[in-house]
């Protein structure tokens, strides 16, 4: 194409999950209730935090794993309804790029908040006696700080690799939001810098967060044969049973994306898996963790009882930080 024929992309459309029209309006109510229980479950989470019973890293970490499940659904879901029902599916550039942005931060924040609470569950078993020490306030805010500070970091370095690109041909994205995968099959530019930032900086994330998670549980699984009674083995399970569950999940999800071979690796499959770890994934935790914690469930009906009287416990809760 010669350079006085490009046209420089303001705007870009989504294909969506399906393009099948019969499908829009179904999808859309299936998408909008499953948005509705993420936002009632992650939020009935982040509600509940404050009561006395959930003071302790476990649930610490809970709570901001439930703030990144929110986030990162929010990041999507809004604009995904919107889609199914509206006939131009257009989204300028600039919000195109922030919702990367998005997505990124709380995708890597996940990934590595699941990993200190399998770090979280390692000290419980393995050093019970010095749990309060080893895992104390202190290092679960300095932990969760650094979390934080490296998913924006990831975020903004691979946001502006992908966006660096020259986008002048065509503008139609093959997914339901926009992902750096796609974003870079767009490009009319060269694409190697960018494609390697990308996949170097995911696999990292990918990579170390996952064997921080093998080692915690590797360590856990030992001194748990180490346990001489049924009972303790038993009562030690339970204490990490709902975590092992959320990362199976999550890294089978990731793992099923990057391990996939590149001969059969196809947009339309990443679309599918996508659905799952930024809409339905983040539906699940707040299931996974309630459903199976007494104490999750008991702070529920704490308050549900008496919301007014929560809801004051937690303005004065976060006054004190």
């Amino acid at each position: 194409m010669a350079p006085g024929n490009l046209t420089k992309v303001t705007e870009f459309i989504l294909m969506g999950i399906t393009e099948l029209p019969e499908l829009q309006v179904p999808l859309f109510f299936v998408f909008l209730v499953i948005y509705g229980l993420t936002v009632v479950g992650n939020g009935t989470i982040i509600l509940t935090s404050v009561d006395s019973r959930l003071q302790t890293p476990m649930y610490f970490f809970l709570q901001h794993l439930a703030i990144a499940n929110l986030d990162n659904s929010t990041t999507i879901a809004p604009k995904v309804l919107l889609n199914f029902l509206a006939k131009k599916k257009t989204i300028s550039y600039y919000f195109c790029a922030a919702q990367l942005g998005g997505f990124l931060v709380f995708m890597v924040a996940e990934a590595f908040i699941l990993a200190a609470m399998a770090y979280d569950r390692y000290v419980a078993i393995c050093n019970p006696l010095l749990y309060m020490v080893v895992v104390s306030r202190q290092i679960c805010l300095l932990l969760i700080s650094l979390i934080y500070l490296y998913s924006l970091t990831i975020a903004v370095t691979i946001s502006s690799c992908v966006f660096s690109m020259s986008y002048c041909s065509s503008n139609i994205i093959n997914h339901f939001y926009c992902d750096n995968i796609p974003l870079l099959a767009l490009s009319c530019s060269g694409t190697y810098i960018p494609e390697t930032a990308v996949f170097t900086f995911s696999g990292a994330k990918l990579f170390f967060s996952i064997i921080f998670v093998l080692i915690s549980y590797f360590n856990i699984v030992l001194a748990i044969l180490r346990i001489q009674s049924s009972e303790g083995r038993q009562k030690a399970f339970s204490t990490c049973a709902s975590h092992m569950m959320a990362v199976t999940v999550f890294y089978g999800t990731l793992l099923f994306m990057y391990l996939q071979p590149r001969t059969n690796h196809s947009l339309d499959t990443d679309k599918m898996a996508s659905v799952f770890y930024t809409l339905v994934i983040p539906m699940l935790n707040p299931l996974i963790y309630s459903l199976r914690n007494k104490d999750v469930k008991n702070a529920l009906k704490t308050f549900l009882s008496n919301p007014c009287q929560s809801l004051k416990l937690i303005h004065v809760h976060k006054g004190k930080k």
